[in-house]
């Protein structure tokens, strides 16, 4: 979906005439909170069954250097070659080489890029540095809720009282995207996690009703588990109502270039709405659910998510050494001719990624850490198919 977007935009299809097939390509950006809303039902799940049902906390230590591991060693090969290729002429620039090579370039309020989106080849990667924050966050978060629901003195209640909190934390990203707006420098204050952390946490309620259920199999959440599971048509048909909504100036042109704050506020919600709704009935359902099973079980799906990552890192240097073989001008192409080809060779690419660089790196790392690892930070038992991808992911 986010290739596509991006394709779509590098070939000037998307500043053409608005027509209801580009404002729909338009809002592909959308993948970018249903990346976040999924990031947070699967890693926030041990720090909720911690505190919903009084397990002992994941390690900070150890959580932190598997996400090092997982992030961290195919985006720098990825910036090598992009520098390499398009901004060799900075490479004496200290500061922003250790920037892009820690993603915390985005705190950086006048790159020399001059957008804050990365520079070329890298654009997509601003959306990997608000996860890189949250990843660096969420223990503290998560303490700060643990600290809040621990009050309550039943399950149900610890349970409610995050999913509270959650509920306020995602109110403020809101008032924080729209209050953004008012400051000399909207770009930088935009792109930083705060305006994100609603996405984030509408996963991490997900995570907090998957082991509300889990634990309470008769309880409020068990039932809404399969009230969802049960009306998975019906979530997504609002799902692709609502991305139409959000396809109109309702929302504003861009995300990302919005000055206003009810079409900022509006994208921030509906977008988050769109994610929940589209995630929503996969990670309520049951372990082994058939439906979920042909949807994200088949092995063109299993396929795909495995060198996900890989199509998000590669997708701008394919595309633009894709132009530079085909002697296409900025903004110009035939998205029909481009998209199929773009495509083909991101997943080539990222499939060499993943098996030269992400697979060796997660078995070196779980042979470093198997030795140190705690019998209570194996992932518990969830309340739908997201425990099997959460395992999976969490490697």
């Amino acid at each position: 979906m986010v290739l596509l977007f991006h394709v779509a935009a590098s070939t000037g299809y998307l500043t053409r005439e608005p027509t209801a097939v580009t404002r729909l390509l338009s809002r592909g950006e959308i993948g970018v909170p249903i990346f976040f809303v999924l990031s947070g039902l699967l890693l926030y799940r041990p720090w909720a069954a911690a505190t919903v049902v009084r397990r002992r906390s994941p390690s900070t230590g150890q959580y932190l250097w598997r996400r090092l591991l997982r992030l961290m060693p195919a985006y720098w090969v990825v910036m090598v070659v992009a520098i390499g290729l398009y901004s060799r002429g900075h490479v004496s620039d200290v500061l922003s080489m250790l920037g892009l090579a820690t993603l915390t370039y985005g705190f950086d309020m006048h790159p020399w890029w001059t957008d804050h989106l990365g520079p070329k080849g890298l654009g997509q990667m601003w959306s990997l540095c608000v996860e890189a924050s949250f990843y660096v966050a969420l223990p503290a978060i998560a303490f700060l809720l643990d600290r809040w629901a621990r009050h309550g003195e039943s399950l149900d209640m610890r349970a409610r009282r995050l999913l509270y909190a959650l509920g306020a934390m995602s109110v403020g990203s809101v008032v924080y995207a729209v209050a953004m707006l008012r400051t000399p420098n909207p770009a930088y204050w935009g792109s930083l996690l705060p305006q994100y952390l609603g996405w984030f946490g509408a996963g991490m309620a997900l995570a907090v009703v998957t082991v509300w259920a889990n634990a309470a199999p008769l309880g409020p959440a068990a039932r809404f588990a399969r009230t969802v599971t049960a009306s998975a048509a019906m979530c997504w048909a609002a799902c692709a109502l609502l991305y139409v909504i959000a396809s109109t100036p309702v929302t504003g042109i861009s995300r990302l270039n919005s000055t206003n704050g009810w079409t900022t506020g509006f994208s921030v919600v509906l977008y988050g709405l769109v994610a929940l709704l589209l995630v929503a009935p996969v990670a309520l359902a049951p372990a082994g659910d058939p439906l979920v099973r042909r949807v994200l079980g088949n092995p063109v799906a299993a396929f795909l998510g495995r060198i996900s990552y890989g199509l998000f890192l590669w997708q701008f240097v394919v595309i633009f050494v894709w132009f530079d073989l085909t002697d296409h001008a900025p903004f110009t192409g035939d998205l029909l001719t481009d998209f199929p080809m773009c495509l083909a060779l991101t997943v080539a690419v990222a499939t060499a990624s993943y098996h030269a660089i992400e697979e060796p790196v997660r078995k070196l790392g779980g042979r470093l850490t198997a030795r140190r690892s705690r019998p209570a930070e194996v992932t518990e038992p969830a309340a739908g198919s997201a425990g099997t991808a959460g395992s999976a992911a969490g490697g």
